[in-house]
């Protein structure tokens, strides 16, 4: 188990304990000592994570063992058959997606995929999808459009890839088709950031008729430490822009960003990832049960509001005084 610089004080709990159980295999003396240390260590932990500071919980969002999209269709759905290619370049392997069943119901799931070790994060590229990520996605959420299917995003990336050779094949572009689909889908679609939700990276999957964040995740136009060095030129007031940028689930449904918020277990989703899995499979169904007796047009409208309700705004007169 890997602890970021706020756990420390739970790590050295958690260490004491297992050099305790290691002396005390079958021996009952030092039993007591244990169980008083993990008591202490519960306690702790519940109070370190009732009262995380907004950089903290970025943090956890972008923990190394954190469950990705594949953890998650792993755990929640039966039958995935994974599609592949944009048909126009080639198959990104930052963004997965497929068919699926959720509890009998068919879904198309897609979401960004990170990896886990050097091999690995360099095949998903960090998680960063290219343009052909986001036709890939737009390939697959028309076919769900085409079979009456609902649609399942995932979102966790740092960002959309900004390399050079992404911008030449149309980056803004796939983004910008896939907001314009994703407007006006017949099916329902449903968006969950399930780790980290950057900017047109995210939302270029993430326009959805409902907008659930885990407990320990973030979404926001930029990264912290991006924010900071526009700001001052340096990453050093990273925590400074977290806390300006108001990027966490509890700041979003208050700004009514999103509708609502998907509990993790005590300590993060890396804690336990089949606790993590049926809290976000409890709300998929619970959401698309309401959103699938929706008719088209409401399915749509609702959808158009959800946006066009965002932030605040005046009209102008027009009148010179």
């Amino acid at each position: 188990m890997q602890y970021l610089d706020f756990e420390q004080p739970i790590a050295d709990l958690e260490k004491k304990i297992d050099e305790l159980q290691e002396i005390s295999v079958d021996d009952e003396v030092l039993k007591p000592e244990i169980d008083r240390l993990r008591k202490k260590a519960d306690q702790l932990r519940e109070s370190i994570f009732t009262n995380l500071t907004r950089w903290q919980r970025v943090q956890l969002a972008r923990h190394p063992e954190r469950p990705y999209t594949l953890d998650y269709i792993e755990r929640i759905t039966e039958d995935f058959i994974e599609l592949h290619g944009d048909r126009y370049h080639s198959d990104d392997k930052a963004i997965v997606g497929g068919l699926a069943t959720i509890d009998g119901q068919s879904v198309m799931i897609m979401g960004h995929q990170k990896g886990r070790d050097t091999k690995s994060r360099q095949y998903r590229n960090f998680g960063m999808a290219n343009p052909e990520g986001y036709r890939k996605a737009y390939r697959l959420m028309k076919l769900a459009e085409k079979f009456g299917i609902p649609v399942v995003t995932l979102l966790d990336t740092p960002g959309a890839f900004p390399g050079l050779e992404a911008e030449e094949r149309g980056q803004a572009e796939a983004i910008a088709k896939n907001l314009k689909m994703m407007a006006v889908l017949e099916v329902p679609i449903l968006s969950i950031v399930i780790g980290e939700g950057a900017s047109g990276g995210a939302i270029g999957i993430g326009m959805g008729n409902e907008v659930y964040m885990m407990e320990n995740t973030w979404y926001s136009v930029i990264a912290p430490e991006s924010c900071s060095s526009i700001l001052w030129k340096t990453w050093d007031y990273k925590e400074q822009a977290a806390s300006a940028l108001k990027p966490t689930a509890k700041d979003l449904l208050e700004l009514k960003v999103i509708d609502g918020i998907i509990p993790e277990p005590l300590g993060g989703a890396h804690r336990d990832y089949e606790k993590a899995a049926e809290a976000v499979k409890k709300q998929i169904t619970k959401s698309l049960k309401k959103l699938k007796k929706l008719k088209v047009d409401k399915l749509i409208d609702q959808r158009v509001e959800k946006y066009a309700s965002m932030g605040d705004w005046e009209v102008a007169s027009g009148k010179k005084d």
